[in-house]
């Protein structure tokens, strides 16, 4: 597993987890700078958690996954 398949800016995965962390670090920014409710501070830490969670997830589908031009199986080596 190597870390350095998180970076494949082709694929829209990679983007999307871009995305999530964004989303995610501006949740965390609302609910620390906004005079917010306690519901408001509680949906958007929910959504801030989901956002890490479905960053995590796009993560490691990136590290589980070859990229589309490296070729990793047996069978391409031997051909």
């Amino acid at each position: 597993m190597k870390l350095c398949r998180l970076w494949q800016p082709r694929r829209g995965l990679f983007w999307q987890m871009v995305l999530f962390n964004l989303l995610s670090s501006a949740c965390t920014w609302a609910m620390r700078t906004l005079p917010l409710n306690t519901v408001a501070l509680v949906v958007l830490g929910v959504l801030a958690l989901l956002n890490v969670g479905f960053g995590l997830a796009a993560a490691w589908a990136l590290v589980r996954e070859a990229p589309p031009g490296e070729g990793g199986s047996a069978t391409s080596r031997e051909a």
